[in-house]
């Protein structure tokens, strides 16, 4: 018998504890019969001053994810997302996969992440004009946006600059406003970028990038919107809504 509420499928969905937009932009992308259960991965909430704090920042998340998977496995979820984006990314492409590898022993089931959810949602994008060049927004340090830049050179694009917003603590992260973030991308954008990219999954911009997209005419990818869409697509769920752009209303 399935689980009355989720009767097509429980995502497991790890977030540093310090996140709070993910579970609202999760559950406000989530099909009837779909259940996101949230798990945390439990951080300080320290200032982020300079580079040694973000290391730190980053060594905390590292160390409390796999406990909080295994936590949330208790609940016998379908498939796993990840909903923090920053250790996706960290050194290349190459350690994605090998992190990606190491999250599904963990689990035991499928895992979803950031990275490699952008680069599907920049695949099936593309369209009749190829995607090559690239901006980011991202609330961190120039270490963090370094990884970012690396990761996305690695696949192949063409990283033309990343506005790091240098938010000062995790928790800080989602107290960046709309409009800040809008202008975040107007900062990036020029005729030499094809599409920009969102990182960071507590900036909350699921119901920024549609209206950004827009008013740019070109491919604006939020985060979070991108790999809840990719955990869906890959767990079979083909549901089509309005609202969070063209991933989610066509592909």
């Amino acid at each position: 018998m399935a689980d009355s509420l989720g009767s097509r499928m429980l995502f497991g969905v790890i977030v540093p504890s310090t996140n709070t937009a993910v579970q609202p932009e999760y559950d406000d992308m989530r099909p009837n019969g779909v259940t996101n259960h949230i798990s945390r991965a439990i951080i300080p909430d320290n200032p982020v001053v300079d580079e040694d704090t973000f290391l730190q920042m980053v060594k905390d998340i590292h160390n409390s994810t796999d406990e909080a998977i295994r936590a949330v496995m208790t609940c016998s979820p379908d498939h796993l997302i990840l909903g923090m984006s920053l250790e996706t990314f960290w050194d290349g492409a190459e350690e994605a996969k090998k992190l990606h590898q190491h999250l599904e022993e963990v689990a035991g089931v499928g895992v979803t992440m950031a990275s490699t959810a952008c680069q599907a949602a920049l695949e099936i994008l593309d369209g009749h004009d190829k995607i090559k060049k690239i901006a980011c927004i991202t609330p961190y340090l120039p270490i963090g946006d370094k990884n970012v830049h690396r990761f996305f050179e690695d696949i192949g694009y063409d990283v033309k600059v990343v506005n790091g917003l240098k938010c000062r603590g995790p928790r800080l992260i989602a107290h960046e406003q709309p409009e800040a973030l809008r202008q975040a991308c107007l900062k990036v954008d020029s005729d030499d970028v094809d599409a920009i990219i969102q990182c960071g999954t507590n900036l909350a911009f699921a119901h920024v990038a549609p209206t950004v997209e827009k008013e740019l005419g070109k491919p604006v990818i939020a985060i979070n919107i991108a790999t809840y869409w990719h955990a869906l697509r890959n767990t079979g769920i083909q549901d089509k809504f309005d609202g969070f752009g063209p991933l989610l209303a066509i592909h």
